[in-house]
């Protein structure tokens, strides 16, 4: 790594992966294919809810607002792991990386306190039938959406103000995006300070959430077993089964990247596991609900028959 004035760092350079001459044009086109998956999937599923009435619920609106934020959560990342691929390393401006830094942990801030909202959603329909759709109207679950951009956006100032105060006297980011263990790890301060006030924050976005939508998943576990036949005990678990898949996918990444000291993983270690929480995570997401909820299947047929009726017409 190249050693450089700390009161003078205008820019750094991302490592990327160091691939070979012949896996890095197989990388580059395995990571373009599953990008453009990603960004198909997530729009197909925005474009269906908003297209059958059938999935006009308060649930499906949170489902495409996931997969709204999914679009701006891999393109954040992607297209700098793909030009790292092509040409191996990436030089960046120090106000570019920070600002990606800041886009980044917004975005995912974001999505730990939707998937929170999604819960509750959850919970609502299950455990209170009866006023769900007067509680989850349209007018609350828009300000409830508008809420955890609000908090993501607002919560993520800190990290990325911190660190953009601190000197630097190294400039190879040892990561294919400006993400805040590798910068920390650059820096030539003591940071003990900041590790505590990034996890704190972090900590409390996460942490809370999670205890939040595992009270909520408590309380509708008694509800769902309070009820009398299997066949309605089943019907219940199906509506809550997706989400719980991508609440174990999210939490599990996020807890093995941001819990703990940063300097307890080896460097160059968070490069691997972000490839998990940054891109095969949002490429996940819109086919677990669309291969695990039977209302969407039935979208996408209702769907094809329109399309068909309409090719028809003469």
């Amino acid at each position: 790594m190249d050693h450089v004035n700390h009161t003078g760092t205008q820019s750094f350079i991302l490592a990327g992966f160091t691939t070979s001459g012949t896996l890095r044009p197989l990388a580059f086109l395995g990571t373009l294919c599953v990008y453009l998956l990603t960004l198909a999937g997530n729009l197909f599923i925005i474009v269906l809810v908003r297209a059958d009435s059938g999935l006009s619920t308060p649930m499906y609106f949170f489902i495409s607002v996931l997969s709204f934020l999914e679009l701006w959560y891999v393109s954040t990342t992607v297209p700098t792991l793909l030009h790292t691929l092509l040409h191996g390393h990436l030089p960046i401006s120090s106000a570019v990386c920070f600002v990606q830094l800041y886009v980044f942990h917004s975005l995912g801030m974001t999505e730990c306190y939707l998937l929170g909202v999604m819960a509750l959603d959850r919970y609502l329909a299950i455990c209170r039938p009866l006023h769900y759709h007067a509680l989850m109207s349209r007018q609350v679950r828009l300000r409830l959406a508008g809420a955890t951009w609000v908090a993501g956006f607002s919560a993520a100032l800190v990290p990325p103000s911190l660190i953009a105060t601190l000197p630097f006297c190294l400039t190879e980011v040892a990561h294919y995006f400006c993400d805040l263990a590798p910068l920390m790890r650059l820096v030539c301060v003591d940071t003990s300070w900041h590790h505590q006030v990034h996890g704190a924050v972090i900590g409390v976005a996460t942490g809370c959430n999670f205890v939040l939508i595992l009270g909520l998943y408590g309380g509708i576990l008694r509800a769902v077993l309070k009820l009398p036949s299997a066949a309605s005990r089943a019907k219940a678990f199906s509506t809550c089964s997706s989400h719980v898949t991508v609440v174990a996918l999210f939490y599990a990444s996020a807890f093995t990247v941001y819990v703990g000291f940063p300097g307890s993983r080896p460097e160059g270690a968070d490069k691997h596991v972000a490839l998990v929480y940054a891109l095969l995570t949002p490429f996940l997401n819109p086919i677990i609900y669309a291969l695990r909820n039977k209302e969407v299947k039935e979208a996408i047929k209702r769907i094809s028959v329109r399309i068909r009726t309409i090719l028809r017409e003469p």
